[in-house]
Order: structure tokens, then C-alpha cells, then sequence
């Protein structure tokens, strides 16, 4: 090889070279997808701009209930992280195989209460047989769809531990998720809803009247992982970020509680 053609060869090697680190550059610099319950977004909208802010990889965020985020998983939406409000559709994605076990934790929990709108406070005690139902007068109880929403869920199984689900049941204002819920109450809609305490924490328009007991439904767990497709080198990043020392105060301060022990399930 002469002299002109061993230049052109290191000059091509160092093209090449080049190309790679801009590639492996973009693929830190370019936005990665989470998919979230829509409770945690307050907290999570602040963790991801303090995870930006230090020059990681910007983070975009899709809030919706977390049965219709699993089934857009399910469905080949290009989600790099999903954050639900129960085990079951975490559990759900990892029957099929469209989560990294590995990266599986159990991020935060919540408290289940009751709220009305600060311009109407309620004086109401919970506990069994409560008269929720006569605090309704000719309203309606405002809750996240009860047969999929982990919200709604909850709100029913603690309704019935407590004997009052029957006189409720027809009075129901469900809505697709525990944002939109709480929005009724807010705007005065609804006289009473059931939502997260992070939901009244994060709404100067409702007052909390009271908390459900813990033992009166199962527990609230907000699970995470990197979904099985994701190549994006941040996603798992992100997620220590999160369980991480200043992840958790942004969830604690919006009233989020931090988990401890086995947190793989």
C-alpha cells in the first residue's frame, strides 16, 4: 500500500471512529419514554427535571391509568420504563415476558383518603359503616374506574371492609383514572371522592376528610421496571435515580410513602 493510500485508510478509520461516538452520544442525548400511573405526576414530573438537570438524558412522560399504559406495552408502544399504581399490571407485562425481571422493583406507596372541595368541607369519621351515603346528599361519590383502575380498585375494597360499598354502588361518578377523579372534586362536581393522598396534596381545591385505614384494602405499591424492548442505556439510570436519595424526597414530599425490604416484587 503507498503512503496516499495507508492516509486514506486512517483517515477513514478516524471517520468511522468518529461516527460511532456521535452515534453512542445521540443514543445518551435522545429522549427515553416513561409510561406512569397518573398519580405520580407531580413527583415525578420534579424527579425527571432533577434527573435532567444533571445533564443525563431528557425524560418524557405519559401519564394515563396504569391498565391502559400496560396494554399499550402489550401493544408495542416504545415505552423504555412503566410505573404502576398496583402489582397486578406489572405482574401482567412480566407473565408476558415484556419486562426485565432484573430491573423490577417496588418504588413508593400512598394512602387511600377521602376528599371533598375546600369550598364545601365535609366533617365525616371513617370507619365500618360510616354514613358516606348521607354525606352525599344528591351527589355523587367521584373514584377511578373500579374494575381495572388501581385507584378504583382500592376504593371499593375499602369500602366494602368497611359495610358501605352497597349503599354507594349506584352513586358512583367513575372516571377513567385517579387524576380525572379528583379533578370532579376540585371543580365541585362531586361532593366526595376517593383518591391518593399525593392526588389531595398535589390540589389546593380539595381538603382530605379523612384516610381510609391501611387494613382496609390491600396494600398501595408502585412497582417499576425497564421494559423488556428498551435499548435506551439511561432507562435503568433512571430508575436508580428514582429509588435513589433524591428520587424519594420528591416523592416524599409529595406525599408518597418510601417502601423498604425485598423490593424485587
Amino acid at each position: 500500500m503507498g503512503v496516499l493510500g495507508r492516509i486514506t485508510a486512517v483517515a477513514l478509520l478516524a471517520v468511522l471512529l468518529c461516527a460511532v461516538s456521535a452515534v453512542g452520544a445521540r443514543a445518551e442525548e435522545r429522549e427515553f419514554l416513561v409510561f406512569a400511573a397518573a398519580s405520580m405526576k407531580n413527583a415525578l414530573d420534579a424527579a425527571a427535571a432533577d434527573f435532567t438537570g444533571g445533564e443525563n438524558a431528557p425524560v418524557t412522560i405519559s401519564y394515563a391509568a396504569s391498565p391502559t399504559l400496560a396494554k399499550q406495552i402489550e401493544a408495542g408502544a416504545p415505552a423504555d420504563i412503566f410505573i404502576s399504581a398496583d402489582l397486578d399490571w406489572i405482574d401482567y407485562l412480566a407473565e408476558r415476558g415484556l419486562i426485565k425481571a432484573d430491573t423490577r422493583r417496588n418504588l413508593v406507596g400512598n394512602t387511600l383518603v377521602l376528599i371533598a372541595p375546600a369550598k364545601a368541607p365535609v366533617e365525616l369519621a371513617i370507619g365500618p359503616a360510616f354514613p358516606i351515603a348521607e354525606k352525599l346528599g344528591d351527589g355523587r361519590l367521584a373514584m377511578a374506574n373500579t374494575k381495572a383502575v388501581p385507584a378504583g380498585k382500592y376504593a371499593k375494597a375499602a369500602l366494602e371492609t368497611l359495610g358501605v360499598w352497597s349503599e354507594v354502588e349506584g352513586r358512583l361518578a367513575e372516571a377513567d383514572n385517579v387524576r380525572a377523579a379528583l379533578a370532579l372534586v376540585s371543580r365541585g362536581e362531586a361532593p366526595l371522592g376517593i383518591v391518593y393522598a399525593s392526588d389531595a396534596a398535589a390540589d389546593p381545591a380539595v381538603v382530605i376528610v379523612g384516610a381510609f385505614p391501611a387494613d382496609a384494602h390491600p396494600p398501595i405499591v408502585y412497582p417499576i421496571a425497564v421494559i423488556a424492548a428498551s435499548t435506551h442505556p439511561a432507562a435503568q439510570n433512571f430508575v436508580s435515580f428514582l429509588a435513589g436519595d433524591a428520587g424519594r424526597g420528591h416523592f416524599e414530599k409529595e406525599g408518597f410513602s418510601i417502601l423498604t425490604g425485598d423490593a424485587s416484587n
